[in-house]
């Protein structure tokens, strides 16, 4: 009995769609609303219930500008690192960003900096973990 050389596979049911490599809209909105909280976090606690002063609003606006451009350039450049620096770079951006809040918060630089690394390997772990789980 003869058979054919291929055999017939099963296709399947939608074709896979090529990954994006432009410029989403989440791409550049979930940034700009993070730094947006992240400014308006900074310039809340530096203001204390006082009257505003400028320096207070430059901070806030600086903060969420350098928070936003961060986070914007990590999303940009996250496929290209492998994923346990991608969690631990995640987990840099986070810490170092909850540290700084909490320094302005008027804690010592001991407790800002136990908070923040506490925060940045739990956030690490969590990343890797979804990384890991998810990429095969």
């Amino acid at each position: 009995m003869v058979t054919h050389a291929t055999m017939p596979t099963r296709r399947r049911a939608h074709a896979r769609t090529p990954a994006r490599r432009g410029h989403t809209a989440l791409s550049w909105a979930m940034p700009l609303a993070l730094g947006v909280i992240v400014g308006f976090w900074a310039f809340f606690i530096k203001r204390d219930g006082a009257a505003t002063t400028g320096g207070q609003i430059w901070l806030g606006v600086v903060s969420g500008v350098v928070f936003a451009a961060l986070c914007y350039a990590l999303v940009r450049i996250r496929w290209s690192l492998p994923r346990e620096l991608r969690a631990g770079a995640f987990g840099a951006l986070t810490g170092g960003t909850i540290g700084f809040l909490s320094s302005l918060n008027g804690n010592s630089v001991l407790t800002s900096s136990v908070l923040g690394l506490v925060l940045a390997a739990g956030m690490a772990a969590t990343m890797f973990y979804v990384y890991y789980t998810r990429e095969g």
